[in-house]
């Protein structure tokens, strides 16, 4: 028996389709998670939801995140800091995590992304204490309660403090070690088929932290087990000298010397690219996970996004790690995006609607997906739905298509919808108990804290 969702009469259903398309007062019609008619016609559905005076946006996707640093949020030891030093700092607390600590991180800024109309994220894990070995299936356990797509990176570093490197010894690993685990979680998790729930990347984790044997390796595997790469790059200055120094090189050419530039990879941040590097990106479809509120609050500097997109690089948005945030909110991420880039840019700033775009089609782009990020018949039912009668919507509605960035949402959607199914609604957690796993969080983050 198929499962149905009909969502009757929208307002506004803004469609991200390569018409750009906003429709009205039109309804939606899924079927066991894909949409199966969008017009004027009566379904009958398990699940029934007004739209009326509702505008429909595809689901926000998230290219780039560590949810594990959820617990290292608002350290004021930290808050001055830029990356190297903040990393150093931080690497002694992060040493201490357990998969207690990736659950709660994990369903709480999950949960976060989902009241904010997130319905896919990608989360960049690469930091495994010694001794702890379930904490992508944590991470999976985690977003099957929420109901959210999950793409995990199974990440890795191998250059400790000793051997050069930021991370201290008990964190790094050895290339044989990462690879076998890299393979196991492929084989367990990865769903490449459509509209799959749960799929892996392998992400070691930055020119800083890892060897260039670990970096080769990891392409080599990836590609023969049809998987996706990611990894830091560009992201500061201090990055940039150390490339320098220690290889020869800068960052992207360091990265093509080991193989990792092509249509399966994607770099977070991109901040400091030239001109020649932008055409290489471009020639190449080598992605870039724009993190605009992270690269502000490390001082890391601003992204080129207005020449990569008019060049065609891929580019998707993403929130990073919640200690360079501090939050879990795309909605909020697009109007920093919106905004940073009219600072920089001017006239020639992306429009509210391009950075929607950035955050929807553009992210499942550089996921390597095409059944997520537009509605479309076909296309995966994820979405989610805002209330055009708000009181702080008022003289708003003018231009749906780019309220979002050019106004911004300063509360939770009212629902989200993943693969057909209701995981928020009027702002809350429908899946999960919001105050249970709040408490439990609360518990579990004053016991990491105090070691």
């Amino acid at each position: 028996m198929k499962k149905s969702i009909f969502v009757r009469n929208i307002r506004y259903l803004v469609t991200c389709d390569p018409q750009d398309s906003v429709l009205e007062y039109v309804n939606l019609y899924a079927e066991d998670g894909v949409i199966i008619d969008i017009s004027n016609k009566e379904w009958e559905a398990d699940t029934v939801i007004d739209g009326t005076g509702m505008c429909v946006y595809p689901g926000l996707i998230n290219t780039h995140h560590h949810l594990y640093q959820i617990f290292t949020r608002n350290l004021p030891q930290v808050q001055s800091m830029e990356l190297f030093p903040w990393l150093i700092t931080l690497y002694e607390l992060w040493k201490n995590i357990d998969e207690d600590v990736i659950r709660s991180t994990s369903l709480t800024g999950m949960g976060e992304l989902m009241k904010n109309g997130c319905t896919t994220c990608f989360d960049h894990h690469y930091v495994f204490p010694a001794g702890r070995h379930e904490m992508i299936e944590s991470q999976f356990q985690a977003a099957e309660e929420l109901g959210i797509r999950m793409h995990v990176s199974r990440g890795s570093m191998s250059l400790s403090k000793k051997d050069g490197g930021l991370p201290p010894d008990t964190v790094v690993q050895t290339i044989d070690d990462i690879l076998k685990d890299s393979s196991r979680l492929v084989e367990k998790f990865h769903n490449p088929n459509p509209f799959s729930m749960k799929q892996v990347a392998l992400a070691p984790c930055s020119p800083f932290s890892v060897t260039p044997d670990l970096m080769k390796e990891s392409a080599k595997l990836a590609r023969s087990l049809g998987v996706r790469l990611h990894t830091h790059l560009a992201e500061t200055k201090d990055e940039e000298n150390f490339t320098l120094e220690t290889y020869g090189m800068r960052p992207l050419a360091y990265m093509e010397s080991l193989g990792w530039i092509g249509s399966d990879v994607w770099f977070a941040h991109g901040i400091h690219f030239n001109d020649e590097e932008l055409a290489l990106l471009a020639e190449t479809k080598t992605g870039v996970a724009h993190c605009p509120v992270s690269n502000m609050k490390l001082s890391s500097g601003v992204a080129r996004i207005p020449e990569m997109m008019e060049k065609g690089v891929p580019v998707g948005l993403a929130v990073d790690g919640s200690a360079s945030n501090d939050g879990s909110n795309l909605l909020e991420e697009m109007r920093v995006a919106y905004l940073l880039h009219r600072l920089t840019y001017g006239r020639t700033a992306p429009t509210g609607y391009d950075i929607l775009k950035l955050a929807t089609v553009g992210s499942a782009g550089i996921l390597g997906r095409t059944d997520i990020g537009s509605l479309e018949t076909g296309k995966a039912a994820d979405f989610f739905m805002v209330d055009t009668k708000r009181f702080e919507l008022v003289g708003a509605m003018v231009d749906p298509k780019s309220v979002l960035a050019t106004v911004g949402l300063k509360s939770p959607v009212d629902y989200t919808v993943v693969g057909g199914k209701i995981a928020v609604k009027q702002g809350h957690l429908v899946t999960v108990d919001e105050e249970k796993i709040q408490y439990e969080a609360d518990r579990c983050f004053q016991e990491f804290i105090k070691k």
